[in-house]
C-alpha cells in the first residue's frame, strides 16, 4: 500500500496573520459517498496541531478539506456581506502517496491554494 500523510495551515492573507481558531474537516471522496476522517481547529500558527491525515490512514484517493473561513472572518471583525462572499470553503484534490501539504490563503473576498511541501 502507498504511504503518504497530509498537513495544512491558513493565512489570513487581509491581516497578514496566521489564520487562528479556524475549523477544518477532512472527507475522503469515493462511490459517491463522503467518509468524515478528521476535524481540527488552527492552533497559533495557523496549523492543525498534527497532520490532519497521518499515515496511518492514508489511502490514495479523493479527498476534499473544508475551511469554515465565514465564522473565522466573522469572529476576526472582517467586514462581510451578508450573506458572506466566503463562507465554506471547499478543496478538493487527489493524493496518490507522499506528503501533501495543502494550505489556504485567505482574505474576505478571495483565496487561493497550492500543493506545498
Amino acid at each position: 500500500m502507498a504511504e503518504g500523510w497530509l498537513t495544512t495551515h491558513v493565512l489570513d492573507t487581509a491581516r497578514g496573520v496566521p489564520a487562528a481558531g479556524m475549523r477544518v474537516v477532512l472527507d475522503r471522496l469515493a462511490d459517491g459517498r463522503r467518509e468524515r476522517l478528521a476535524e481540527a481547529v488552527t492552533n497559533a500558527d495557523g496549523r492543525t496541531d498534527a497532520p490532519i491525515l497521518p499515515k496511518e490512514r492514508f489511502a490514495p484517493g479523493l479527498y476534499e478539506l473544508t475551511f469554515h473561513a465565514g465564522a473565522y472572518l466573522r469572529a476576526q471583525g472582517a467586514c462581510l456581506t451578508d450573506p458572506p462572499f466566503l463562507d465554506e470553503v471547499p478543496i478538493r484534490f487527489g493524493m496518490q502517496a507522499g506528503h501533501y501539504h495543502v494550505p489556504l490563503l485567505l482574505s474576505p473576498f478571495g483565496y487561493s491554494t497550492y500543493r506545498g511541501s
